[in-house]
């Protein structure tokens, strides 16, 4: 029977390779190999020749990048709110290529940093209190470093652009001047016409709201000032920039932002650096492009499903669907009591568990529960390890330390419900685009419903629905992959795993004690 595969699927005249995988797809897994290499030889092309050191200023984990035997000044790089250290290496590469010291760290709460957040967020003299404090004690222990030559700038994004701009001044109030301060994304209160005196804002093309902060700090200096000029007045220097084509994440990457803050600094310290700009942003999206794209031939070689789920009737989908997203969100709210030390993640965990959990009730009887532990296992260790990994050294902390740990594994009673439902749902990754896209969007609803009932206890929740949406981009494609080949319920459990483990190491700890 030429036209017939062994699993019974039809063949039609294809010729088959290694393990029963069409060549094509072999091809296309040997030209994802060749952008993986590449993505990854330039990536470490961007780290050659300097010192990249991991040290631990107290509990504060940093890392510094420098020239060997370097000296000159201090770069001090801060992250946003929900990143760490990684997401500023654009930043931290490129000014360490061109001389300077750099040194990035994970603030309390994010990262690696064992210490939660903590605090009234609501209050200057809460957490924005403690943050500073923690960024002071890193610029102590950069001036104490071999080779600097004691002028200290501070370069921040988004939240940490107020954490610096306070922290500027706090430091020139005691007689410990900052150079320069560069502010990406900027907001603050903090700002005066005097102080700090030296600022650089860079914002985004798409950053419209925050183009307007920083465009009204330049007009302190003078009202009809607009982006793109230097404003100079009594000793005070201020610039408002804008990065093309770029919002709050592509502003980190962009190569106008990355050359604006080097000759600020440059300008600033009386120096002319000669470094390349460090543009690492294509590579990392090929590289986790590749990443992912390279599980789709290695799922081939899973054990096939049997047979191919028929789509769920309409009437108890739409049942399966609405009626979690209206009784989770409204019961959950009303129920919910804290009882972890970090805010969020136990009513993160109930609201995904109950409802998995009900999605799976009305709809049991429309999935085979047949599990692959060969495809829990693929999935996974990919999602894990490998493109966790990359995820790790180039992107952002993906690597949780032993506080985050007990958190990944509370969240997995949540997950895992959550992403079995949602396998079976979309008939393991084969259903209609319109179900796959219904599916995840009405969860992400649901979780957003439940935070704006509850503003309050949970409006950490909506810093967790950009993270679902690139969780079901990215891991859902390879979930259907391994759906396609092995069924709902393995891909569920495995991508269950996988969104446990992103939510657990990138989300910042905030203590509610």
């Amino acid at each position: 029977m030429s036209g017939e595969r062994s699993d019974g699927r039809a063949g039609g005249g294809r010729r088959y390779g290694p393990f029963g995988a069409a060549w094509p797809n072999w091809t296309f897994g040997l030209l994802v190999v060749v952008v993986i290499a590449v993505s990854m030889f330039r990536l470490e092309g961007a780290r050659y020749g300097l010192d990249i050191t991991q040290i631990r200023i107290g509990q504060t984990p940093a890392t510094l990048y420098r020239q060997p035997e370097a000296t000159g000044p201090l770069v001090v790089a801060a992250h946003g709110f929900a990143g760490s250290r990684q997401l500023m290496q654009s930043y931290s590469l490129t000014l360490a290529q061109s001389g300077y010291i750099v040194l990035a760290f994970d603030f309390e709460g994010h990262g690696r940093n064992p210490v939660p957040m903590s605090g009234d967020v609501t209050s200057i003299d809460g957490t924005t209190a403690l943050l500073v404090a923690e960024t002071r004690r890193v610029i102590d222990a950069g001036r104490a470093l071999p080779g600097v030559s004691g002028d200290v700038a501070l370069l921040g994004h988004s939240m940490a652009t107020d954490i610096i701009v306070r922290t500027a001044i706090a430091e020139g109030a005691e007689g410990r001047p900052v150079g320069a301060v560069v502010a990406i994304s900027m907001f603050s209160g903090a700002v005066t016409a005097g102080e700090p005196a030296s600022l650089l804002m860079i914002s985004g093309q798409w950053e419209g709201a925050l183009r307007d902060v920083a465009l009204a700090n330049l007009r302190q200096l003078r009202p009809d000032a607009q982006e793109g000029t230097t404003e100079h007045h009594d000793g005070i220097a201020r610039r408002a920039v804008v990065a093309p084509g770029v919002e709050h994440v592509g502003v980190l990457f962009s190569a106008t932002a990355l050359r604006e803050a080097r000759d600020w600094l440059d300008a600033s310290f009386d120096l002319a650096s000669e470094g390349p700009i460090v543009r690492i942003g294509i590579w990392v999206v090929l590289l986790l492009g590749g990443i992912v794209g390279l599980l789709r031939p290695l799922a081939r070689l899973l054990p096939p499903a049997p047979k191919t789920p028929p789509a769920i009737p309409a009437p108890r989908y739409w049942a399966a669907m609405l009626v979690p997203a209206v009784l989770v969100p409204v019961i959950g709210t009303r129920v919910y009591t804290p009882f972890m030390p970090v805010l969020v993640a136990d009513y993160l965990m109930i609201h995904l568990a109950a409802y998995g959990g009900l999605q799976m009730l009305l709809v049991w009887r429309h999935a085979p529960l047949r599990l692959s532990m060969p495809a829990v296992v693929l999935l996974t260790v990919w999602g894990v390890a490998v493109f966790g990994l990359a995820m790790d050294r180039y992107v952002a902390s993906f690597a949780p330390n032993a506080e985050r740990l007990a958190i990944i594994a509370f969240l997995c009673v949540g997950t895992i419900p959550a992403m079995m439902a949602d396998g079976i749902l979309t008939q393991a990754g084969r259903g209609t685009l319109a179900r796959r896209v219904a599916t995840r969007t009405v969860l992400i609803l649901s979780l957003a419903g439940a935070a704006m009932l509850d503003p309050e206890r949970l409006m950490f929740l909506f810093i967790i629905l950009p993270v679902l949406v690139l969780f079901f981009l990215l891991y859902g494609l390879m979930g259907r992959w391994v759906g396609q080949r092995s069924g709902a319920v393995s891909a569920g459990l495995g991508l269950g795993l996988c969104l446990a483990w992103s939510l657990g190491a990138t989300f910042p700890l905030f203590s509610a004690g």
